[in-house]
């Protein structure tokens, strides 16, 4: 496939791009509960009190850079989306109320951490608790900017399947500068799997905003170009993106 640009605005090109990272990732997914829109998730506090310690315990490792623990506050309905209604039964539908993204020294620096005793009883802990889990080892291909955690704000991860990968990475430079140019967007960084073969998705996207769920949802629907230009371009080049809204846990 090539890349199609459907109702091309110059307002929107490819955004410019930073280099990308030199660390690695470890991008943990759950579904805890069932999620239902606006996704309110009522994740066992318990549950993240203990993820948190662990991650705590985790981050002093000295191949770690940081571990951070996320949940959810807002899932799009994904399923109104024509690629992913029309795929359901044979596509990851991602509805993850829980995230856990560990960022190491290096790519090479993941297997030495997932051999560890903290890292597998965090694993193990989460999925006791869980419907679904998802892992994915990663690398960053393309970064506008870093994404800061060291405070909370409202946190994007958006999970990407298509017909074809290197139109969907095309593709994301051109939605990732309608978020620049529409919401302000000025950090992101898009994980690509280090082994494809083992994860349902082709790349997952991480950003921060600096709004609450309403005034972010408010915003961006209010936005005509948001229908003519960001789905009119997932669907004309079939991928399929599946965003969910997170906090700090």
């Amino acid at each position: 496939m090539h890349l199609q640009i459907v109702n091309a605005n110059d307002k929107y090109g490819r955004i410019k791009l930073s280099e990308p990272t030199t660390l690695g990732y470890i991008h943990i997914a759950a579904q805890t509960g069932d999620p239902s829109f606006p996704f309110r998730a009522n994740t066992d506090a318990e549950l993240l009190s203990g993820l948190k310690e662990l991650a705590s315990h985790l981050e002093q490792l000295d191949a770690i850079e940081t571990v951070t623990v996320f949940k959810a506050v807002g899932l799009p309905p994904v399923e109104r989306l024509p690629y992913v209604r029309e795929r359901a039964d044979s596509i990851h539908v991602a509805q993850f109320d829980v995230v856990i993204l560990i960022e190491t020294k290096s790519p090479e620096s993941i297997e030495q951490i997932q051999a560890t005793h903290l890292y597998q009883v965090l694993v193990e802990n989460l999925s006791q608790k869980a419907k679904d889990v998802h892992v994915m080892t990663a690398r960053n291909s393309k970064r506008v900017g870093n994404v800061d955690k060291t405070r909370d704000g409202l946190f994007l991860f958006n999970y990407f399947v298509a017909d074809d990968v290197n139109t969907m990475m095309e593709l994301w430079d051109y939605l990732a500068d309608w978020y620049r140019v529409e919401m302000g967007l000025n950090n992101s960084i898009l994980l690509i799997p280090i082994h494809p073969e083992t994860s349902d998705f082709l790349a997952i996207n991480h950003a921060r905003f600096d709004l609450g769920l309403p005034g972010f949802l408010a915003k961006q629907m209010s936005k005509k170009s948001f229908r003519d230009y960001m789905l009119a371009n997932l669907e004309a080049n079939h991928v399929g993106a599946m965003p969910i809204l997170y906090r700090l846990a």
